[in-house]
């Protein structure tokens, strides 16, 4: 069979398979096996456990557990509750203040705990009932959280920039720095978009917002300065050349513990558990993932599907950025479907070979990917942050939730294009800090 038609075929099986309800990992083994088996013969399964572990077998995997602990002992504690009361007290009688005081929380959040669902859960408990306590519409509420929540992915340190460059075998450190700026970017402009929803269509709560004094405003930031702290001395060990992702993100899971501890007061042996047996369970159905997909590309590679693929569209005759609006397609549909760390790993064995012909910087790829996926969890049918805030605020129909976030996708299409026009913004922090390429 042609590889391509074979690769068609490949594609339309994985995602029947996937759909049926199995789980991502045994989903991709299945299919890897099954193809493995009909078209190399019997030889080609018994490399699979030594393909799997040995994708596995990786000194820099060690920074995603630990980035999940560092994420899981703040999110265990009230410090998202915190961030958003301490910019809620500075930027209150700001128009469209409580909105930006959720999304300056969430950005903050999010980069101390790298996850997209726990930054929608810990600040949309807070954030929408006082929303809509003030008279926001609950579209506002329950949108600008479930897209605020999606900066987990993209603003250091990220899992998902973890699980990229293990995948493309490019520096974790240079992927960090180059989320940093389109992060902002993004933040940026998910604020103004909110400054000018409030503007054009008016909220008069606003004129009701309590007033903080200067007092009441300092008192907060020791509760918010310590995990801001944790951030800049793990991304300063990191890039100072002090020590490695993996090593840097367990000092930063130790020192959340021992915050999570002194400043919250968490001792309970039974919420230390938790915190550890959930952190456990996240972590290792990621990295179960991660050795499924290994095999599956090796699948894809040893039937000569990727080889193909890439070389029939390097053969088109398209202008690059033609190129890459379609892979931005396939990117988005993808993330409507599948989680990130699945479309990453699935992905970046056939994308990477494109990317490179086609001369665009792997290190400005992975935000414009990482933001497609974005997209993707708050865009149904899958759109995890959605279920997020919807099992927080139950009374908020997924509809609305929708509606809500929608201005925010409008927001991350306009980032993507200015990212194409100006890839500086990617590049620029990394090649500072670390040189150019």
């Amino acid at each position: 069979m042609d590889p391509l038609t074979l690769g068609l075929l490949v594609a339309a099986v994985t995602i029947l398979v996937l759909f049926s309800g199995v789980s991502v990992a045994a989903g991709l083994l299945i299919v890897a096996g099954g193809f493995l088996l009909v078209f190399d013969g019997m030889r080609s399964l018994e490399l699979m456990p030594e393909i799997f572990f040995g994708k596995l077998n990786s000194f820099a995997l060690l920074a995603i557990p630990m980035f999940i602990i560092m994420g899981a002992a703040i999110a265990s504690t009230r410090a998202g509750a915190d961030l958003y009361e301490a910019l809620e007290r500075w930027l209150t009688r700001v128009p469209g203040g409580l909105v930006m005081s959720n999304l300056g929380a969430c950005a903050l959040f999010s980069a101390m705990s790298g996850s997209s669902p726990a930054t929608c859960a810990a600040i949309g408990k807070m954030g929408i009932p006082e929303m809509r306590k003030r008279g926001y519409s609950d579209e506002v509420a329950a949108g600008s959280i479930a897209a605020g929540g999606t900066l987990g992915i993209l603003i250091p340190p990220s899992v998902t920039m973890i699980v990229y460059g293990i995948a493309t075998e490019t520096s974790i450190g240079r992927l960090f720095l180059a989320g940093v700026m389109p992060g902002l970017l993004l933040v940026g402009l998910f604020m103004a978009w909110s400054v000018f929803h409030t503007w054009r269509y008016g909220n008069a709560s606003v004129l009701a917002t309590r007033v903080y004094s200067m007092r009441e405003r300092l008192e907060i930031l020791p509760r918010v300065i310590p995990f801001i702290v944790i951030i800049v001395g793990v991304l300063y060990a990191m890039y100072g050349g002090i020590a490695t992702p993996s090593e840097t993100a367990a000092v930063g899971a130790l020192l959340c513990l021992l915050i999570a501890m002194i400043i919250y007061r968490l001792w309970s042996p039974a919420k230390l558990w938790g915190i550890l047996r959930d952190s456990t369970r996240e972590s290792v159905m990621i990295l179960f993932i991660i050795g499924a997909a290994g095999v599956f590309s090796y699948m894809l590679s040893s039937l000569y599907i990727t080889q193909s693929i890439a070389e029939w569209i390097s053969a088109l005759d398209v202008n690059r950025w033609v190129l890459l609006g379609v892979v931005n397609v396939f990117l988005l549909i993808a993330g409507f479907f599948l989680p990130p760390v699945a479309v990453i790993l699935m992905a970046a064995p056939i994308l990477m070979p494109i990317i490179l012909a086609a001369d665009f910087d792997p290190y400005w790829f992975a935000v414009i990917l990482t933001i497609n996926m974005e997209i993707g969890l708050i865009s149904p049918p899958v759109g995890l942050n959605l279920y997020v805030i919807n099992s927080i605020a139950p009374d908020i129909p997924l509809k609305k939730i929708l509606v809500g976030s929608l201005p925010y996708v409008g927001c991350m299409v306009l980032a993507i294009v200015i990212l194409c026009i100006f890839p500086g913004i990617a590049t620029w922090l990394p090649d500072l800090v670390m040189g150019p390429i």
